[in-house]
């Protein structure tokens, strides 16, 4: 065997043998999921892993990386790869991200403060979702550098104030939400026994009993340690416990508009950015409301059924993105997948469930271990493509397969 070849084997060899023994299966993101399944209560699983109706818009987001292919250039000096991105002056270490995830610390113990450490040691975004359990001063605690996403209601006191305690609590970058004028029809949570609030029917308590690390590692944990888990950052005030009668308010979201977002931009001094847009007329509103960034979303195909594939409208936004940022998320899965939308002229990327499920397996660990394997798949992937920075990726390296 050459020698560099022996030397790259044996330092292939000795990495996976430093990898914890519990993770020597989580070869990939999509392991994370298979693994976390037999973990998780089907109510659970399905809350995290579901979209609406036929879950088309889950396929097809997925679906839309698979339509392009490669074209590497060969005899190539790739050598000192770097893949580091500068995002609203801050250098991360790689072109990926965490996206909210709400409801995490019922899913996995402490969840939001697990991606947040996770995501301060690898040096990459955590955005805080508004349905989180955990309050947003607990995280800019743990991460000083983490981002505040919102759910808002078209009613500008509310959003006002709400803004404030962001701004206070010293949030840099906040995200807002545009596709959650009302929750989509996720028919899977009724078939599973899932709701919100979580009611203790029989089947909910079967699943439980069925899964006692979920039960008892998350659940109880959080219940004897922390107490009942509120809905912490809907707004300004804190929402109600996550198992009570009460329901956290979601009234009026129906009436958010792009006045509100105006108002927002003269408000909020920090970083703005819009999540959940894929109709690049509505990327260009955005722009024109001084937005820094947006952020092409399907919101994970939990929303509207069958609505085009954020990769689908990518190139076109990028056309007229100016200085504003162009990130994307939904169905990124692999290095290759990160690799096309750069190429195709996103700026950043966010990956969403499997972080989730790297939080159930392994906690803080966990989530580091995904990062790793994301992070070293880029790393091949640019020595394949034959790059050494990902601002030399381009469209040239791609071929639209059908």
């Amino acid at each position: 065997m050459p020698e560099k070849a022996d030397q790259s084997f044996r330092d292939l060899t000795k990495a996976t043998t430093q990898v914890p023994r519990s993770f020597r299966d989580l070869l990939a993101l999509d392991d994370f999921d298979r693994h976390a399944r037999r973990v998780l209560p089907p109510m659970i699983y399905q809350y995290v892993a579901g979209g609406v109706e036929t879950e088309a818009a889950v396929q097809t987001a997925r679906n839309a990386y698979t339509q392009y292919s490669f074209l590497p250039r060969m005899f190539v000096d790739v050598a000192g790869r770097d893949q580091t991105v500068t995002l609203f002056g801050h250098q991360y270490a790689h072109p990926f991200g965490i996206p909210p995830l709400g409801g995490s610390a019922f899913i996995a113990y402490r969840g939001d403060l697990r991606y947040a450490a996770a995501a301060r040691q690898a040096n990459i975004p955590m955005i805080l979702s508004a349905s989180s359990l955990i309050s947003l001063e607990d995280i800019i605690t743990e991460n000083k550098n983490a981002w505040f996403q919102a759910y808002l209601a078209g009613d500008q006191p509310r959003i006002d104030r709400l803004i404030d305690r962001v701004a206070d609590a010293g949030y840099q970058t906040l995200v807002v939400t545009g596709d959650t004028p009302m929750l989509g029809n996720r028919e899977h949570n009724v078939r599973s026994g899932f709701s919100m609030p979580i009611k203790m029917s029989t089947k909910v308590m079967w699943q439980s009993a069925t899964h006692p690390r979920w039960f008892f590692g998350t659940v109880a944990r959080t219940f004897i340690k922390h107490g009942a888990p509120h809905f912490e950052n809907t707004d300004a005030e804190r929402g109600p416990p996550m198992m009570s009668r009460q329901v956290r308010n979601t009234s009026k979201r129906d009436e958010l508009a792009w006045h509100h977002l105006e108002a927002i931009r003269k408000r909020w001094k920090g970083n703005l950015v819009v999540k959940g847009l894929v109709t690049p007329a509505d990327v260009r509103i955005a722009q024109s409301c001084g937005a820094d960034g947006v952020i092409l979303s399907n919101h994970g195909g939990r929303q509207l059924d069958y609505v085009v594939p954020p990769l689908d409208t990518l190139e076109e936004v990028v056309s007229f993105k100016g200085g504003m940022k162009v990130m994307i998320d939904s169905g990124i899965r692999r290095g290759t997948d990160v690799m096309k939308a750069m190429a195709l002229g996103a700026d950043f990327v966010f990956i969403g469930r499997p972080f989730v499920y790297a939080a159930v397996l392994g906690g803080e660990a966990g989530v580091l271990h995904a990062v790793n394997l994301m992070k070293d798949e880029i790393d091949r992937d640019m020595a394949f493509l034959g790059v050494r920075q990902l601002h030399e990726l381009s469209s040239a390296l791609l071929r639209r397969m059908v």
